[in-house]
């Protein structure tokens, strides 16, 4: 069995591209393989920033030969049917075969495929790959029609197996298949030709060419926490970053460089951002003072001088970068030592959404709602409004014109700089957090008052005017910002019920009602996603969502957890089966008769001692469930409901429901209702699924 080989050479390919364009030639060409039927043992693939690259182990050297028997129409069928049965073959009348069958004589069509050679349909996979590869996007160069993400130079293609190996003979849009490929392009730009996988990894590496992506990642880590730690610094970790720079060089040489002491001040995120957005440079930073003070750069070669005129050049180029934030900033901390007016004024006049007003309208909106909110989660009302009104003052700061990602960062800053407390100002980093299923949750009240403003007003602004989410199209991250809600409420532990949070934002925007209980509904949905990853099932959150006060996520998720946790012991499974029969009898004989069957089981007409332990059974429990549940002891209800399982079990095995007698028959199915009743009260068990 021979082992095939594949790489396409080209110009540059983004980095940011090039792992899904190795994971899609793997994918085309080894789907393309198994359909001529061409099977293989195993598959790998690999990019640098030049070339994709296949390795395939096992291959078959041929298709199998292939017999198949198609029925076809009767033999006097109309002379259509059987013209369409011979274009569905390929064949000719004279090659059909007819046969007796039930209903007379059928054309038989066999149609015999002979095997053909790996290297053959190779040529006519490959082909199609490269035609049809699905780059983000491409360009064609000189006078022909292919297209590809950078001129394509090249495309090896090798089959080896224990006699020998030798390039695939064909041509794909005028590059003739070869077993030839080149090195680093200036340590070592002189081709060669290679006989395998190994070959040629090997090969590579002596020309200067890491083939594995994840090798160069971690030459490139490795070599800067070395750099790092004999200047007694360390590397500030950007997986990111490291995995893009990766894909930069295909021979990485790990430098480190000096940034002017002119720009040492600067806030680290000033620097770790500037020098990863602009040069692709690693922050280093010392472990004492919290200052970045150095930068890893990563060339693509190495220099007689190792890497000084590289390094020289970063550092100019670099400096003049800085010298803007420098500028930046000091004319931002001149308005923010003002006191942030200017800022705050400039936000009234920036549209936030056209149907939902200013981006100033919107800050006193969240102002007002973290102020009404601030006693529900431990802040000081008025502190919350102040905090809610500079949070976002930096969105109109220069620093975060030029850098985005850095707002609320330079607004901490500022909002210091203005003479405001810590926490205040920490509130502007905080309130947009957690962005996402990872981040932390904000924790001191006046942060999580705004950040739940903040997200609360996005939510009921957008429901108001019906920019919901549809499908996968959530333009304005609402379902994010509603599962930040939702970790800020149970991560901090809130009663905070949401309908009336809701109530009192949406006249903001001349809504209400539905819009309301809609945006609940939609919360739901997300508390469902939230909990199955935490392992509750969405039936087990049914059922709690059908009690009063599925409003507080707190005391939602307190009785799902305990009623998930029962639910998961023997006890508790058999508790429900046995519910679930009181329920259906109760249902069956309530539709037929045409009554309610809820009030007057009487002990005194129990007529065996299992009937009368049922009657003792429920008043124990029902006097351990009402003060659990008032004391919101779920745990302690549900443990009480589960002490029933064994009586309902002897009651059922002992005791005939529908007796003779009206009176017994009317009194058993009373005390059913009061089995549905005492279970219901802990939680809706209709909605377990069965």
């Amino acid at each position: 069995m021979p082992d095939l080989l594949i790489e396409l050479l080209s110009e540059e390919i983004p980095a940011r591209m090039q792992a899904k364009a190795a994971a899609d030639l793997k994918r085309l060409v080894t789907e393309g393989l198994v359909e001529a039927g061409l099977t293989y043992a195993h598959a790998g693939a690999f990019h640098t920033p030049r070339r994709l690259t296949l390795a395939i182990e096992g291959l078959l050297a041929e298709s199998p030969a292939v017999r198949e028997e198609r029925k076809g129409p009767r033999v006097d069928a109309p002379d259509k049917a059987l013209e369409g049965f011979l274009r569905a073959t390929g064949l000719t009348k004279d090659q059909l075969e007819a046969r007796d069958d039930k209903k007379g004589a059928v054309w038989f069509a066999v149609i015999e495929r002979p095997g053909r050679p790996a290297a053959e349909i190779l040529v006519e996979v490959l082909g199609a790959t490269v035609r049809g590869f699905p780059w983000p996007k491409s360009m064609r160069w000189g006078t022909g029609s292919l297209r590809w993400v950078r001129p394509l130079q090249n495309i090896l293609a090798v089959l080896s197996d224990e006699g020998g190996a030798e390039a695939v003979a064909g041509e794909i849009e005028g590059f003739a298949l070869n077993d030839r490929t080149v090195g680093h392009r200036f340590l070592a730009p002189d081709g060669f030709a290679v006989t395998g996988f190994d070959d040629y990894a090997a090969k590579l590496k002596r020309a200067h060419v890491v083939l594995s992506p994840e090798e160069r990642a971690a030459h490139i880590e490795a070599d800067a926490k070395n750099l790092a730690f004999a200047q007694g610094l360390e590397i500030v970790p950007d997986p990111g970053l490291l995995a893009e720079v990766a894909g930069l060089v295909e021979w990485p040489v790990v430098l480190m460089g000096e940034i002017g002491a002119a720009f040492l001040e600067l806030p680290p995120e000033v620097l770790q951002t500037s020098m990863k957005e602009h040069q692709k440079f690693f922050s280093v930073r010392n472990p004492k003072s919290g200052r970045i003070e150095k930068f890893v750069t990563v060339a693509n070669t190495e220099t007689a001088d190792q890497g000084a005129t590289i390094l020289a050049g970063n550092q100019k180029v670099l400096a003049a970068r800085l010298s803007d934030a420098k500028f930046f900033w000091e004319n931002d901390l001149r308005v923010a030592e003002a006191g942030l007016g200017a800022w705050v004024d400039t936000l009234e006049t920036v549209t936030f959404h056209r149907k939902l007003g200013s981006q100033g309208a919107r800050i006193a909106r969240v102002a007002a709602l973290a102020e009404a909110i601030a006693p529900d989660v431990g802040a000081d009302p008025s502190q919350a409004a102040q905090a809610a009104r500079l949070a976002k003052a930096d969105l109109a700061s220069e620093m975060v014109y030029e850098f985005p990602e850095l707002q609320g960062v330079m607004g901490r800053y500022y909002v210091a700089a203005a003479g405001q407390p810590a926490d205040v100002a920490a509130v502007a980093e905080e309130h947009y957090a957690p962005l996402g299923p990872s981040d932390a949750v904000p924790s001191a009240p006046l942060s999580v008052a705004v950040a739940l403003a903040d997200k609360i007003d996005t939510l009921t602004g957008f429901w108001a005017i019906d920019e919901k989410p549809t499908g996968s199209k959530d333009p304005f991250a609402l379902r994010r910002a509603a599962l930040g809600v939702i970790r800020l409420v149970l991560e901090n532990g809130l009663r905070l019920p949401l309908t009336g949070v809701f109530d009192r934002h949406l006249p903001a925007f001349d809504a209400g009602g539905e819009i309301a209980t809609d945006l609940l509904a939609f919360f739901h949905d997300r508390l469902k996603v939230y909990l199955r990853d935490r392992g509750i099932r969405h039936d087990v959150i049914d059922a709690c969502l059908a009690m009063p006060h599925a409003d507080d996520l707190t005391l939602l998720v307190k009785r799902a957890e305990a009623l998930q946790e029962v639910m998961g012991t023997e006890d508790g499974e058999n508790l429900i089966q046995g519910f679930r029969r009181a329920h259906n009898i109760l249902r069956q004989a309530e539709e037929k008769d045409g009554v309610e069957y809820s009030f007057g089981a009487d002990p005194k007409f129990a007529e065996n001692d299992t009937e009368a332990a049922l009657f003792a059974a429920l008043d124990t429990a029902e006097a351990a469930i009402t003060p659990a549940l008032k004391a919101e002891d779920f745990g302690g209800a549900m443990q009480a409901m589960a002490a029933l399982r064994s009586p309902i079990d002897a009651f059922f095995e002992a005791t005939v429901v529908n007796a003779e007698s009206e009176v017994l028959r009317r009194n058993r199915l009373n005390l059913l209702h009061r089995i549905s009743e005492t279970c219901g009260a802990v939680a809706d068990l209709t909605r377990l699924a069965e």
